[in-house]
């Protein structure tokens, strides 16, 4: 069944913080939560499915249920994919929705990682595990004792893309610079100044060949969006944004034997999310696509369709992806690299970004004419590696 023009993103919310030391994470959820609903013109006594992940406090889906009071819910959904979790989320409300099960669904996202809020997914509890073993992810004895982190996982990426490919730091630079260049616009954005293409090349090295100025913006912070049926939409006095495409996809090396670095789960995300939509990449006026470092942008960027791959560093060079200058307009509220990534993750602002556009409700200077048809995509672990892959395309009704 398709879930096309069967649900609608009806309400949307950035927590305007960015550093949180006076707040709990539950706070910033139901914060969250109420600013999405009062966006949409309704109340917590609407909502009858309620979505979140492994940033949610205690015992997740029902801690924040009966935190925030709800009251009347029907259908819950903890799915936990990382950073793309949230896109994966509009996906199932929109499923649920179109079955018949739900009307009124509710997303959240938050976290405190600047004021030791913890960090989603470690591991812990059960027990005591037996000597010289990791209580963690089961890739984790094979892999952490290298001394790996996120960051090595990305430059690997990035340098096995510039060895297959030619992509140079100052390509992907370009992305960094066109975010800062949205991000300049946005009240509330982490880092608002705007950089060259020399200021990311020069900014210390973090993972070669990853600089500094390649890496997203730590954050407190969080975000809700609300979905609901086509019957609940037409009674709301806000602009209707229709969910007509999703797609899910994991992106594994099955224990190392299937390891390409230059391709993440986009390349099957992206394809379901076209055709059930029914458009194509060209189609496509704007694009929030998930920036945890600029090679996670240049490589779904490729693997969704909108270049060639291998061919992502002349596409995004040159100011490609700046609004009123570029081809594809991406991230225009700054994005992780420069407003905000709360909680290690970053997939709900995505789908809150795409939904101004489709609105014409983005800061004026970023905001793409005519702007009715965009996407939403995320991705969740290690890029290249082992990850979670969500795509979401939305259309503005006339």
């Amino acid at each position: 069944m398709s879930i096309k023009g069967k649900a609608y993103v009806m309400g949307v919310y950035e927590h305007p913080t960015r550093d949180a030391p006076d707040k709990t994470t539950a706070q910033l959820h139901a914060e969250s939560a109420k600013g999405a609903l009062d966006d949409a013109g309704l109340s917590f006594d609407d909502v009858d499915a309620y979505f979140c992940a492994g940033d949610a406090p205690g015992f997740g889906g029902m801690s924040m249920a009966d935190y925030m009071g709800l009251k009347n819910l029907r259908h819950m959904d903890t799915t936990e994919v990382g950073g793309s979790s949230y896109i994966a989320h509009l996906g199932h409300a929109a499923q649920a929705i179109a079955a018949g099960k739900v009307k009124v669904a509710l997303i959240t996202l938050a976290g405190r990682p600047r004021n030791g809020g913890g960090r989603p997914g470690a591991p812990g509890g059960g027990g005591r595990p037996p000597q010289g073993l990791t209580d963690g992810p089961p890739e984790a004895g094979f892999e952490s004792i290298y001394g790996g982190s996120t960051h090595n996982t990305y430059g690997m990426c990035a340098m096995r893309h510039m060895h297959e490919y030619g992509t140079t730091s100052e390509q992907l630079a370009w992305i960094k610079v066109a975010a800062s260049h949205h991000a300049q616009w946005n009240e509330h954005a982490f880092l608002k100044d705007v950089v060259t293409v020399e200021q990311v090349v020069n900014s210390r090295m973090i993972s070669d060949p990853l600089h500094l100025l390649d890496c997203c913006v730590v954050t407190d912070g969080g975000g809700a969006v609300v979905v609901v049926s086509p019957e609940i939409a037409r009674t709301l006095k806000r602009p209707m944004v229709k969910v007509i495409g999703v797609g899910e996809a994991p992106k594994l090396q099955y224990g190392g034997r299937k390891l390409d670095l230059t391709y993440s789960g986009a390349a099957w995300s992206g394809p379901r999310a076209f055709e059930e939509a029914g458009v194509t990449p060209a189609d496509i006026k704007y694009a929030s696509i998930y920036d945890s470092f600029t090679i996670t942008v240049l490589m779904q960027l490729e693997d969704l369709g909108f270049c060639r791959k291998g061919e992502g560093g002349k596409f995004v060079a040159d100011g490609n992806l700046i609004s009123g200058v570029g081809k594809l307009p991406f991230n225009t509220d700054g994005g992780g690299l420069c407003n905000n990534h709360p909680t290690n993750r970053g997939g709900i602002t995505k789908i809150i970004e795409a939904v101004r556009q489709a609105r014409g409700e983005a800061h004026p200077k970023v905001q793409v004419p005519n702007c009715d048809l965009v996407i939403a995509h995320g991705t969740g672990g290690s890029l290249g590696v082992r990850h979670g892959a969500a795509t979401a395309i939305l259309e503005r009704e006339s």
